[in-house]
């Protein structure tokens, strides 16, 4: 389809992607959690917006570069995962009431989760090794073909991203009735984003 092989199981790969457990998802559920479904709605744009920068990166050429020189990618790499660290000091040692989404604007969430993704180096990864197995060499058209990836990697990341937030929405409603639970829950999340961020660091 288009120059896609195997489009279904193309799908299948983002889908799979986008479920794992990973830095855009605990950015997703504590940007709904912090600013309700139009935080979490914009964090989804951050999240495919990343996607497309670095989509389009690889289509240009980047992606090889990285590849030829390790020190470019490890840069990217510690650059990542230090983001992720500082995002997730934030939300531990956050004073209670200072992240009320009534004083912080949806385009904080989407310009957060949009670094975030544009800096893991997994999804870095993806784009730079993984998406080319798609690409049939044969039925191949070029920037149509690219296109049409990057059309499909949008669509399923708007599903599945507004998905997740609706369900995250839903239950924070009934976690903001309990104030100690909601910051415990948070001081969770940046735990989990520090973690990350060492993660990275030391791969």
């Amino acid at each position: 389809m288009l120059g896609i092989a195997d489009f279904g199981a193309f799908c299948a790969a983002i889908l799979l992607f986008l479920a794992l457990p990973g830095p855009g998802t605990f950015a997703l559920i504590t940007s709904t959690g912090k600013g309700g479904l139009r935080g979490g709605a914009a964090a989804t744009l951050g999240v495919i917006l990343g996607d497309q920068v670095l989509l389009w990166l690889a289509v240009a050429g980047v992606a090889a570069l990285l590849a030829a020189h390790p020190t470019v990618f490890n840069a990217v790499q510690y650059a990542g995962a230090a983001y992720l660290a500082w995002i997730g000091l934030k939300l531990i040692f956050a004073k209670p009431g200072s992240a009320s989404p009534v004083r912080i604007e949806a385009h904080h969430y989407a310009r957060q989760a949009f670094f975030i993704t544009l800096l893991n180096p997994k999804a870095i990864v993806f784009y730079m090794a993984f998406f080319p197995l798609f690409i049939d060499p044969a039925q191949h058209r070029g920037m149509l073909t690219f296109g049409a990836m990057a059309l499909t990697i949008a669509l399923i990341t708007a599903i599945y991203g507004l998905t997740l937030c609706a369900f995250a929405d839903a239950v924070s409603a009934k976690v903001r009735a309990h104030q100690r639970l909601a910051r415990a829950l948070e001081r969770l999340a940046g735990v989990f984003l520090v973690g990350f961020g060492i993660r990275l660091s030391s791969q």
